[in-house]
């Protein structure tokens, strides 16, 4: 008896334990008094008041409420680059042209590489139709759910890449007095609170202006989410909101933003401090925004907390762009308390060292890819380390992964680039691959291009002690990119996708990437979704075996339909139509395929015009999922 009562305390121990653990709030760190006293600048933000927005609508899936897709398509980039920057970057591009060699070597090619990242389950995500750059963003759930979203639509699937729903934004808020474009999505999730966040813009005018604040209203995506319109014209100056980065606390989530005038003129950075707990219950949310922030940083990359748990209170951000003047500093900035506290925001100043590069180039066109500016892209914070990403030169003229670790005690930076001459190392964004809070342990994904390939996606690791793997190919482009061209180059970015499984028995992450696509009739991009789940030593590329082996066509489908595909060995394998909302129609195949190639077609018969998914098993994998286009 005793010794199952002492196992039963025991288990109850370990249960109330693990709870905690999963459920963990982390405290930020103490800034040095020394060190805050050397780098502090002298800064006098302004927070406003606290205001009180009514919850404005509710997104819920509705399969009978007609689907308009509208989209607006502009050719040119809202905001031009300062004349001194477009002249660098002209300049690094003219010359990364007149040294081109006929051949690089790839990462392969290298001596020195001895392990790479493995992909798990991988498959085709959001399409391209008809806006760009993607903005690919994402957020995996400790349940599996995959919310991703990119410049125009939102989808959801499962770890299996099962397809569970898909819409325009203008269809996912079916709101009668949202009429401008809606744009720029970017969401995360919340694992101390088990729920999804996401932002979504909409207009570029001062009277147009939105912030579309959206709350999950469970843990399940396709419960519905509870949505919130902002103003993106807080300060009534005439300045509408751009460029959204948004970040999680203990209490609250935060949304930062570039602010500019009708002109389309950068005017400042603002910060919006919201109470959480009262989106995900739809209450009236209770926010506040700061702005007239010093050092006029340009785009502030907020840092959630890198596994389990959120930290607080307040948060931390950083800014690699002053202003749209590229110096040898980071600003560090320290957002103290929440709301309900007393809540003020210093800046620091951190040593730094990068330079922009030229413009891509890619396999196949003269059309050269955005490489853009040197801005702070993603960011994560752990154990009393702030890690971030974005790119910068690396080599003569060409992008590199700028990887960067502040330690906010002492705010000092660790600092290392990863990339190969020849190629552009673009867009990356970063999560831990720690096994505890104490590893320093990355995975960043990335695009890639250079005169011998297709724009792609790839993935990187950088272990606990600093060292770089090699890059893992996720998804090789299958064409060039020119999709509305201004001037011999298109936009490229302008993010890409990564979310940690926070409940996952070993490091596990998710990723979105763009890669290039021919789709609706346009050189452009289609995003693909993959799981990174460890390190292989000696194996350099995903080889993609079975997947990269398959190959469906035409699409869409008139009347025939044909799969073609190569397999290593005999074995077993399904093939299945689902429809859009995940019921299965047709069986279409289940049995024995022989070693070798193989091909399967079929008419599309009863199947009325619409949007159906293509899966392929062998055995119990998952190897293809495809969307297909009955006409």
């Amino acid at each position: 008896m005793m010794k199952k009562k002492l196992f039963k305390t025991t288990a109850a121990m370990l249960l109330v334990l693990a709870f905690i653990t999963v459920n963990a709030q982390h405290k930020k760190v103490a800034i040095e008094k020394s060190v805050a006293e050397t780098k502090k600048l002298d800064i006098n933000p302004v927070k406003s008041e606290i205001n009180v927005q009514e919850l404005s609508g509710e997104a819920n899936i509705d399969e009978t409420t007609p689907k308009w897709n509208r989209s607006l398509v502009n050719y040119e980039k809202s905001h031009k680059i300062s004349p001194e920057i477009q002249t660098i970057i002209n300049e690094k591009t003219n010359q990364k042209l007149q040294n081109l060699k006929k051949s690089y070597p790839d990462e392969a090619q290298t001596k020195d590489i001895m392990s790479s990242p493995t992909i798990g389950t991988n498959f085709e995500g959001n399409w391209f139709d008809g806006m760009t750059p993607p903005d690919n963003s994402m957020a995996i759930s400790n349940g599996g759910y995959i919310v991703t979203v990119v410049n125009s639509n939102i989808e959801y699937y499962n770890t299996s890449g099962s397809y569970l729903y898909s819409s325009s934004f203008d269809d996912f808020f079916n709101d009668a007095s949202l009429t401008s474009i809606i744009y720029d999505p970017v969401v995360l999730y919340d694992s101390g609170t088990d729920r999804f966040f996401m932002v979504v813009l909409h207009g570029s005018t001062s009277t147009t202006s939105k912030v579309l604040t959206c709350f999950s209203k469970t843990n399940n995506p396709l419960d519905g989410w509870w949505v919130y319109h902002l103003t993106g014209n807080p300060l009534g100056t005439g300045n509408w909101f751009d460029y959204p980065k948004i970040g999680v606390s203990t209490n609250e989530v935060y949304i930062t933003g570039n602010l500019f005038d009708n002109s389309d003129v950068f005017d400042e950075v603002v910060i919006y401090q919201i109470d959480k707990n009262d989106g995900y219950s739809g209450s009236s949310l209770t926010w506040s925004y700061w702005h007239t922030i010093s050092e006029d940083p340009f785009t502030l990359v907020p840092a959630s907390y890198g596994i389990q748990g959120n930290y607080g209170p307040g948060l931390y951000f950083v800014s690699t762009d002053e202003n749209g003047i590229y110096t040898d500093k980071y600003r560090f900035y320290d957002l103290t308390d929440d709301l309900t506290g007393s809540p003020s925001l210093n800046v620091y100043s951190i040593d730094a060292d990068f330079s922009l590069a030229g413009n891509a180039l890619q396999y196949g066109s003269s059309v050269l890819l955005d490489n853009g500016d040197n801005r702070g892209l993603n960011a994560f914070y752990l154990n009393g380390i702030f890690h971030f990403v974005f790119h910068s030169e690396r080599t003569a003229n060409y992008n590199g992964i700028n990887y960067n670790r502040i330690t906010v005690s002492s705010l000092t930076n660790w600092n290392s680039k990863f990339g190969l001459d020849g190629y552009d190392y673009s867009y990356p964004s970063v999560a831990s691959f720690g096994t505890s809070q104490y590893d320093k342990s990355v995975m960043i994904c990335f695009s890639r291009s250079s005169s011998s390939i297709y724009p792609q996606v790839r993935v990187v690791s950088c272990d606990n002690s600093g060292n770089w793997t090699g890059s893992s190919l996720v998804k090789a482009g299958e064409t060039y990119v020119d999709v509305y061209q201004s001037g011999g180059v298109t936009r490229w970015g302008d993010y890409s996708g990564i979310s940690r499984k926070q409940n996952a028995s070993s490091p596990e992450v998710w990723l979105s990437g763009c890669f290039g696509k021919y789709r609706s009739g346009e050189h452009a991009y289609d995003t693909w979704i993959a799981q990174i789940n460890g390190i292989t030593v000696g194996v350099l590329e995903n080889p993609n075996s079975t997947k990269d082996k398959i190959k469906v066509f035409p699409n869409p489908v008139y009347e025939m339909f044909s799969i073609e595909f190569n397999l290593d060995t005999k074995m077993n394998i399904s093939i299945s139509l689902t429809d859009i909302n995940g019921k299965m129609v047709k069986l279409l195949y289940n049995d024995v395929a022989k070693k070798g190639d193989n091909s399967f077609s079929f008419n599309k018969g009863a199947l009325t015009s619409g949007i159906y998914f293509l899966t392929i098993k062998t055995n119990s994998n998952f190897i293809k999922n495809e969307k297909i286009i009955i006409e």
